[in-house]
């Protein structure tokens, strides 16, 4: 890698127009005097010449520790951190907006950009010192030399009642990303005298809805796009099912000592058990090995009749009511006709994790339920996903017949489900990649797959489609990270070593934490769908070198 020293960046905003989205001819390092890199970090407040735009600058010394870090390897280099606001107005609510963005821009830059996507209702600036959600065993991209830009989407503040203005529910689509893309290149520019050779998203939840938003709708501004947990259908599907299943477990809670239903106490910690454990005994061997993960997902087939009681409830079984709400909640919403509404859930362990939980029951011991379907979805659904908004609908009222209807308006702006061509990013050479644990319980990674196979049959097959888009699922993995899996990876890289070396990720390298509570530095290979991970049959199954990527 060539390094280029640079005394002083170029000021003029006309060179920031060379900061077009696309890809260059390969990386260089930019190295920067300390002292100038200050004094440049200064300037841009004023000299940068964004229109309609705040900064905001702070310069960070070579050898500060990342936030909430320990080590040795925690340190980051210089580097100048950039806070933007840009096109503040005043909504139809009276309430202030704008789009918001922090930029950080190393002194030592590797000629890489990275946009890291947001995640729930937004509203709030990642650490762009951090990694994405979706690629936690990334070292700090920021600490490699990349420079990283986050979003809040066009909002501050992660309730949704943003939604009541037109134009937010716009940003929060997709307007603000396209803003944001567009600033940071320009900044990076500037500070630079070059555009980035190679521009990369990676995002989880929200943020692979983001991910696939730019594959659609801006398909020139990255090389490379991660979409993690891809909230693809989240206002016209997944908050459908979150109503669904929240009304099933409620349906079958034990009252309280005030006769309304305790929605945390519908499964037990153990009953959760049980059902994990029976998955395990229908599905685990099916890869080879019996270790707690069900690799051959596709194989997989689970009925929670096989723990029905036959007599009282007791700690070995679960009742008729709770057999009843499991099939409910795996197998999808669906309306009064029988017509399916979203992919149900696949059966994983990981039903047992206190993230599977956190989303579907919570943990509170009244009938005031904090699980995130009512925390965060039913917040979403009341203030932007209905048009037009009901900031006091009852969850429990959700209507399956007719309520979808009143959420469709949006889904034509947000959603990203109905794209399965990617004509132009397949065109401009872009590549992407899905990500997705077994055990997620707002997004099922059975959409995912339903996506990708409605993306290859439009793209000529599987084997044609993995020259553009791969997909890979995690086994026993929650929401993005946790759970029974070998969550820690570096999806980061193996996007750069697809799109700068033509190296296709037929696998990802991934472990589990030492601190994990189920398997602790466990290795596995992640396999591109629709192979699995497939024990060789010796050696510790510990070990990702006595596992092989297999068809099912």
């Amino acid at each position: 890698m060539k390094n280029t020293h640079i005394a002083f960046p170029l000021s003029t905003f006309a060179l920031a127009l060379l900061a077009g989205c696309g890809g260059g001819s390969g990386a260089s390092l930019l190295e920067l005097d300390a002292k100038a890199a200050e004094a440049a970090c200064a300037d841009m407040v004023t000299k940068s010449g964004l229109p309609a735009t705040t900064l905001t600058t702070r310069y960070v010394a070579d050898g500060t520790r990342r936030p909430g870090t320990l080590t040795s390897g925690d340190y980051l280099g210089g580097h100048c951190v950039v806070t933007g606001s840009r096109d503040a107005r005043t909504g139809t609510d009276g309430k202030p907006y704008a789009i918001g963005f922090e930029l950080s821009l190393p002194d030592r830059w590797n000629g890489r950009f990275l946009y890291l996507g947001g995640g729930g209702n937004d509203g709030t600036l990642r650490d762009t010192s951090l990694s994405s959600s979706i690629s936690i065993g990334t070292p700090s991209p920021l600490g490699q030399g990349y420079a990283v830009v986050s979003a809040d989407a066009g909002h501050q503040g992660t309730s949704a009642s943003f939604g009541a203005d037109p134009q937010a529910r716009i940003d929060h689509a997709y307007n603000a990303h396209d803003k944001t893309a567009q600033s940071a290149k320009a900044l990076i520019a500037w500070r630079y005298g070059q555009a980035p050779n190679y521009s990369y998203f990676s995002g989880c939840s929200g943020g692979g809805r983001q991910g696939m938003m730019f594959s659609q709708r801006f398909p020139s501004y990255f090389d490379g796009i991660t979409a993690g947990a891809p909230a693809m259908r989240v206002s016209s599907g997944a908050t459908v099912a979150a109503m669904w299943n929240n009304r099933k477990f409620n349906d079958i809670a034990p009252l309280g000592a005030d006769g309304k239903p305790v929605l945390s106490q519908a499964l037990s910690n153990g009953d959760l058990n049980l059902v994990a454990n029976a998955v395990l005994a229908a599905c685990d061997a099916g890869d080879g090995a019996v270790d707690g993960l069900v690799q051959n997902t596709r194989a997989c087939s689970f009925d929670p009749a096989v723990l029905q009681c036959t007599g009282a409830k007791n700690d070995s079984c679960i009742s008729a009511a709770q057999v009843g709400a499991l099939k409910a909640v795996f197998g999808g919403p669906k309306n009064t006709a029988g017509q399916a509404l979203y992919a149900g859930q696949p059966w994983d362990p990981g039903i047992r994790d206190s993230g599977w939980r956190a989303w579907t029951l919570g943990t509170s011991t009244t009938a005031t339920p904090n699980s995130r379907y009512i925390t965060l979805m039913l917040d979403a659904l009341r203030n932007e996903f209905f048009t037009p908004a009901d900031p006091t609908f009852d969850a429990l009222a959700f209507n399956f017949d007719t309520d979808p209807a009143r959420m469709e308006a949006f889904s034509t702006v947000y959603d990203t489900y109905r794209d399965t061509q990617l004509a132009a990013y397949k065109a401009r050479g872009g590549k992407l990649l899905f990500i997705h644990g077994m055990a997620d319980p707002i997004f099922s990674a059975k959409d995912t797959v339903d996506y990708y196979e409605r993306l290859a049959a439009s793209n000529g097959g599987i084997a044609a489609t993995q020259g553009f888009a791969r997909n890979f699922l995690v086994p026993g993995m929650a929401h993005c990270s946790g759970g029974p899996a070998t969550d820690t990876y570096d999806s980061l890289q193996a996007m750069v070593d697809w799109v700068e070396k033509g190296v296709a990720p037929d696998t990802i390298a991934a472990r589990a934490s030492a601190t994990n509570a189920y398997f602790p530095n466990r290795t596995r290979p992640l396999c591109a769908y629709p192979k699995f991970a497939k024990y060789k049959g010796t050696g510790n199954i510990e070990d990702a070198a006595n596992f092989s990527c297999e068809a099912s």
